[in-house]
């Protein structure tokens, strides 16, 4: 079984319609069922090197975006660090979220200026192709580490919309067709129901799950490679995102070097 933790980036608010974003970013970290212990334990200790270096409780949210917008939001032991250190605590977290043999990284980003209309179809266009990408990659066996002949797929999104995203799950298990490109160029158009995920996505509040604090993070350094705030120029953050390179999951785009399904 693989499971799949998912945050967002940016919003899904048009730019005509006041959105300070151009960029949609979904971002899902996998682990298979048999290294998920593996995976946290290693989480959890890098937690206990934070609250030796940094003062920061192991309970507190490390919220990438809150932590250097908006700290007035964030846990105390955060807020007392100057936001030079805050943006070191999210530099430090790359790293170790790049050191999770284990785990793959998809990342979906919408470009809002691109033909979608309305913030409605952002939500469902990333959505869709991160289920998608989910599936392919646990159906191909893909994914690095383990892995069995009928491996399934469950996800546990960030507590957003799950109304929606079970109608999403439930519609494309019915009826999910897709362009193909053919070798010489033409589209054909394909229905291949999703198979392998299974149940509704499981909401999950990011305050207490380390794997969707690593899904944020990652949102957050994929969105701030492509629109990166001043400050974030200003000191290279925007480059933090090519940090992670070692557990991206390159497969879900063979034409990004960094598997970034870019729409």
């Amino acid at each position: 079984m693989y499971l799949m933790y998912v945050d967002e980036s940016g919003d899904c608010g048009m730019p005509g319609d006041g959105s300070p974003t151009r960029y949609f970013c979904l971002s899902g970290l996998v682990v298979h069922e048999l290294r998920w212990r593996d995976t946290t334990g290693q989480l959890l200790r890098f937690r206990h090197w934070l609250r030796g270096k940094y003062g920061v409780y192991h309970d507190d949210e490390l919220h990438a975006a809150e932590m250097l917008n908006k700290p007035n939001k964030i846990a105390a032991s955060l807020q007392r660090l100057k936001k030079h250190e805050r943006l070191a605590i999210i530099r430090h977290f790359a790293d170790e979220i790049a050191r999770l043999s284990d785990i793959s990284l998809i990342n979906v980003l919408v470009d809002k200026q691109a033909k979608v209309p309305n913030k409605g179809e952002v939500f469902r266009w990333a959505w869709y192709t991160l289920f998608q990408r989910f599936e392919n990659t646990i159906r191909y066996q893909n994914f690095p580490g383990p892995k069995n002949t009928d491996d399934r797929g469950i996800i546990f999104p960030d507590d957003t919309d799950g109304t929606k995203l079970k109608k999403f799950l439930d519609s494309m298990r019915l009826n999910n067709q897709f362009k193909i490109r053919q070798p010489q160029g033409a589209f054909v158009y394909k229905n291949e129901p999703i198979k392998v995920i299974i149940e509704d996505p499981v909401l999950r509040n990011s305050r207490d799950s380390y794997l969707i604090q690593v899904a944020d993070c990652t949102a957050f350094l994929l969105k701030q490679n492509i629109q990166p705030s001043a400050f974030m120029k200003r000191h290279g953050g925007n480059a933090y995102f090519n940090r992670l390179d070692p557990v991206l999951c390159k497969v879900a785009c063979n034409n990004d070097s960094q598997g970034v399904v870019r729409l």
